[in-house]
């Protein structure tokens, strides 16, 4: 399991869902919270056909390092044969992944239920 070799840290929270990893940064994503973040990212997608969740929705932050982190995490899920999910609710966050071409190849969704293609549990 992910959460055995990648612990949470300030910027990142790992949880498991439906047989996805799913990566819940926080805070301020900058060059400097990407290199805590990047170690995690590797071992989450080091396996074969890693099933990845990018979750943006507690991100206050996002610059040009969240960006290339994103890249990152996705040609690494792909040469391996996985899928990789991005979360994102925030506008300025969203506006940067559509402006530079990423939404193209990465579609954000606005929960983990619907990155998923589930309906959202309903009390």
């Amino acid at each position: 399991m992910a959460s055995d070799f990648a612990p949470c840290t300030k910027h990142v929270r790992i949880t498991h869902d439906h047989g996805h990893v799913v990566l819940e940064l926080h805070g301020e994503i900058d060059i400097l919270s990407t290199t805590e973040i990047t170690p995690v990212l590797d071992a989450v997608t080091s396996e074969p056909a890693p099933q990845v969740v990018i979750d943006l929705r507690c991100v206050e932050f996002f610059d040009c390092s969240g960006l290339r982190l994103l890249y990152r995490a996705r040609s690494r899920v792909h040469d391996r044969g996985g899928r990789l999910h991005l979360v994102c609710t925030h506008a300025l966050t969203l506006r940067m992944i559509r402006l530079t071409g990423l939404a193209r190849v990465l579609p954000p969704s606005a929960s983990v239920e619907e990155a998923l293609g589930r309906q959202a549990a309903t009390p």
